[in-house]
């Protein structure tokens, strides 16, 4: 069977867990590696270079454009986001499976470039449960929650260009469920053409 990694792409709406989801899979199994973005941003407090992000120019990030090293890029709120590619290339060769955790958009743009990169969209069991874990951080005003929602209801728009959906109810099951999603799709036939053809040639006796 195919020893090469998985793209895994993980959007969600805010507030739906989906960054706990990524740490606790990181925490349980050793095949699992989160890719680190590209932006433009100033770092916050506590955050390092090459570990929260690989914090760049605007130059130097537009230089990553120019000489394509990034699989997928973004500009919100005049700042650049991006997956630099050489490290994403360099996981997936060495068996190792890529968990990158983006927006919709640039969700779509990977999908393009990579069709058998694997789309999971968490979300939390219901829309009032999804308010209540925004309403429960304590950290954003009542007009950001709104505008929050208000996105959330954008971004519903695009779940069906998602291969699977994730409902975080239950942290622990939620995240043995995302995988055994990604455990089985190790064997999906279309991961594992070179085996079949080799099968069929050993059993032709070639």
């Amino acid at each position: 069977m195919s020893k090469q990694g998985i793209l895994i792409v993980v959007s969600g709406f805010s507030g739906s867990g989906k960054g706990t989801i990524m740490k606790e899979l990181l925490k349980r199994y050793d095949n699992y590696a989160l890719s680190v973005s590209a932006t433009t941003r100033k770092p916050r407090e506590g955050e390092a270079d090459g570990r929260e992000y690989f914090f760049k120019t605007r130059e130097e990030f537009e230089k990553m454009i120019a000489k394509e090293e990034l699989i997928e890029y973004a500009r919100y709120v005049n700042n650049y986001y991006g997956t630099p590619k050489a490290y994403v290339e360099e996981q997936l060769a060495a068996g190792r499976d890529v968990i990158l955790e983006i927006e919709l958009q640039g969700a779509l743009k990977i999908k393009k470039k990579f069709p058998q990169a694997l789309l999971l969209f968490v979300t939390p069991p219901s829309v009032n449960e999804l308010k209540r874990r925004l309403i429960s951080r304590g950290t954003e005003s009542n007009e950001v929650i709104e505008q929050r929602m208000k996105r959330a209801s954008e971004e519903a728009e695009g779940m069906e260009a998602y291969d699977y959906y994730v409902v975080n109810d239950v942290l622990d099951t939620c995240v043995e469920d995302v995988h055994r999603i990604i455990c089985a799709e190790h064997g999906r036939s279309m991961r594992n053409r070179e085996f079949a053809e080799m099968i069929k040639k050993e059993l032709k006796g070639e």
